[in-house]
């Protein structure tokens, strides 16, 4: 059956897919898929890699190809009709991946070729396809029994709908909620960029005046910005609230039983398998052996940061008492006088940078660095369907012009379009009868867009999470792995996937990759040695209060997981409040509900998992410090890093990749120096 999802090109026909066609083709590759399946686990002779195990990797690939359009335009289109489809599909989805975790056959194909004499022949990659397996069969609940079983599949199935629907109320409340204003006489303050958008926005909708939402681009300027204090409390409440029993839209929105079920079914689940809890569960793929060794570790790193977080926060009450005459800081104010300290102590504002990175510019110069660490070239293409007339596709090519990977890069907010940013899989690199099949990703970001005939400009920190999000993209597109269940980010530990993302953000930093990604929209300079010097030394500004933050969210992330006792909203405040009462040095509002709309760990796979930022940020950071000692654009150091980092994929221990880089294993120091940590 010819697949209405797909066109001729292999690419996903973006222009014609009609939500309606989504569960009849998932339903044509599930039916076709255990039939192959079926095939091959009860084929007489016994079993081989290359007549049982490898032809799954095919048959995995196929269903993914089939599922990633619609799964994507669900995160960038939304739309009644698509929730349908989407949520339609993933509970077939669910049943399907939970019945091959639990799949007899092919787990007695993958013992047999672990168990015989044919796996010590079989290289590194095809080893550590089956010991994954293997190791997966266990956590999906083979060794389960009768009414187990069952029940395993009912949490698994149940879950995907939960997690589904916490991400579609959160987008829902963040729609819900628009500020208009007829005159800018409450929008003092903010920059022009912002002011354009607001006015742009009222237009879109008919409106005279300004459109304020909750969408980042309208809601960080507000934050940072705007002099009106009572506004800021406004949009914070609004935004600190979404999908809860909170602020503007109480209750209606509200994600607490979702996230009481949510949390008691991973924990169901966890000891169903014979595991303490959830975060036990969910460390076994990982490099942190146990929980004790994570908290240890988020401890450790609070513990360091603690001191510098307070002296900073005293720092910046003091300046807003003595400079603007602000006894009590509150949460809506701090971004705002933060960024009044930083203009007065540096001169620099991020809204000054704009104009040095028009997004036509950073993208060539992001380009250029790609080519001077890698030796790649990338271009775009007009001629591939697209979900919205500002999405743009790109190729990639090696030296020798042989395509590498291609993408699809989305970089404005806009209606129907989930918050955030991230990069994900839309076809994997995989080698087959057929020849190579290149991978394509999404590379996908919510800047402000262009307003009139001005390009759009970036911040300097969006600068440096479109490179953080490219880096998740080169892992995907660079591997040279031919098997898809460990090619790119595939098999690859999560507490090791934002490596090659944080190892990229380095160059945003530096003189010389600076140099190509920034010059001025109307004049084209570049940044002059003084505002380049400026923006150095405010590199760390509250450096230990941004690490507080992080901390933050990943304790609590990690000990709502390790709860021992019943869950429901309380709790799950309570063990928030604990965590804030170690380690933060700053208490919100009684009113925020920062919970409800923590997508990563309720809706976005970081379950158990949110340490993970700074895990990896360690690598990055010792990883990056090669460069430091070599030059950051040393041709043989990106060469080392590229092919025993990039193009490794998941197919072999994170730890082994990174020694085989740096030459040692990890250390926290250059991390430490990084944010002036450091003793």
């Amino acid at each position: 059956m010819d697949n209405p999802l797909l066109n001729t090109a292999d690419l996903p026909a973006f222009g014609h897919i009609d939500p309606g066609h989504a569960e009849p083709a998932i339903d044509v590759v599930l039916g076709e898929n255990r039939t192959a399946i079926r095939t091959l686990v009860e084929a007489p002779g016994g079993h081989t890699w290359a007549t049982t195990l490898a032809p799954l990797e095919a048959i995995g690939d196929r269903l993914n190809k089939v599922w990633s359009p619609v799964k994507h335009l669900h995160g960038v289109a939304d739309s009644e009709p698509l929730r349908q489809a989407y949520g339609a599909c993933l509970a077939k989805l669910s049943d399907y991946h939970t019945e091959l975790g639990q799949h007899e056959g092919l787990y007695r194909a993958y013992r047999q070729v672990k168990d015989d004499g044919e796996y010590e022949q079989l290289g590194i990659a095809e080893r550590r396809i089956i010991d994954n397996a293997l190791r997966d069969f266990r956590l999906s609940g083979i060794e389960l029994q009768g009414t187990d079983r069952e029940r395993y599949r009912e949490i698994r199935q149940r879950l995907t709908r939960l997690e589904a629907g916490f991400e579609e109320r959160l987008l829902d409340a963040t729609q819900a909620w628009k500020r208009h204003l007829p005159d800018p006489s409450h929008l003092a303050g903010l920059p022009e960029t912002a002011l354009a958008l607001a006015r742009q926005t009222a237009q879109r909708e008919g409106l005279p005046g300004f459109l304020l939402t909750l969408e980042h681009p309208s809601y960080a300027p507000v934050l940072t910005y705007a002099d009106d204090r009572d506004l800021r409390r406004e949009m914070y409440e609004a935004y600190t609230t979404r999908a809860s029993d909170q602020g503007p839209h109480a209750g209606r929105f509200d994600n607490t039983a979702s996230m009481v079920e949510i949390l008691t079914l991973r924990r169901d689940l966890a000891r169903l398998l014979g595991f303490q809890d959830f975060a036990e569960y969910s460390l076994v793929p990982r490099m942190a052996k146990d929980p004790a060794e994570v908290e240890s570790f988020l401890e450790d790193l609070a513990q360091r940061a603690r001191s510098l977080a307070l002296r900073e926060l005293d720092e910046l009450s003091t300046y807003a008492r003595d400079a603007h005459g602000t006894k009590r800081l509150e949460a809506w104010d701090l971004p705002y006088y933060s960024e009044k300290l930083r203009q007065a102590r540096y001169s620099l504002s991020q809204e000054a940078l704009r104009p040095f990175f028009p997004v036509p510019k950073v993208l060539e110069g992001l380009f250029t660095v790609a080519r001077r660490l890698y030796g790649i070239a990338i271009h775009p293409r007009a001629d591939v369907e697209v979900w919205h007339p500002d999405v743009q596709f790109f190729e990639i090519h090696d030296p020798d012009g042989a395509l590498r990977g291609r993408f699809y890069l989305d970089l404005y907010a806009r209606p129907h379009k989930r918050g955030g940013a991230w990069m994900d899989e839309c076809i994997v690199r995989r080698r087959g009868a057929e020849g190579l099949q290149t991978p394509v990703a999404y590379l996908t970001c919510n800047f402000t867009p262009p307003v009139g005939d001005k390009p759009a400009l970036l911040t300097h920190s969006e600068v440096v999470t479109l490179f953080h999000e490219f880096g998740h993209g080169l892992h995907h597109l660079l591997t040279r792995v031919d098997y898809p269940s460990i090619a790119g980010i595939n098999g690859v530990p999560w507490d090791a996937v934002e490596l090659p993302s944080q190892f990229m953000e380095n160059w945003c930093w530096e003189r010389e990759a600076l140099d190509v990604i920034s010059g001025h929209y109307e004049t084209g300079e570049r940044l002059g040695p003084d505002l380049l010097k400026r923006m150095q030394d405010a590199r760390n500004f509250q450096s230990g209060l941004q690490m507080q933050r992080q901390i933050e969210f990943a304790l609590f992330d990690f000990r709502l997981h390790r709860l021992t006792g019943p869950y429901d909203g309380a709790a799950i405040q309570a063990v928030l409040d604990r965590v804030r009462d170690q380690v933060a040095v700053v208490k919100p509002p009684a009113f925020n509900r920062f919970q409800h709309g923590f997508g990563h760990i309720f809706a976005g796979g970081y379950a158990a998992g949110y340490y993970s930022y700074k895990w990896a940020e360690v690598l990055a950071a010792d990883a990056y410090s090669k460069f430091e000692e070599r030059g950051v654009f040393d041709l043989a150091t990106g060469a080392e890093f590229l092919h025993t980092v990039l193009e490794q994929g998941g197919s072999r221990d994170p730890m082994d990749l990174f020694i085989a880089f740096r030459g040692r294993r990890p250390s926290i120091e250059p991390l430490l120096r990084h944010l002036g940590l450091a003793a």
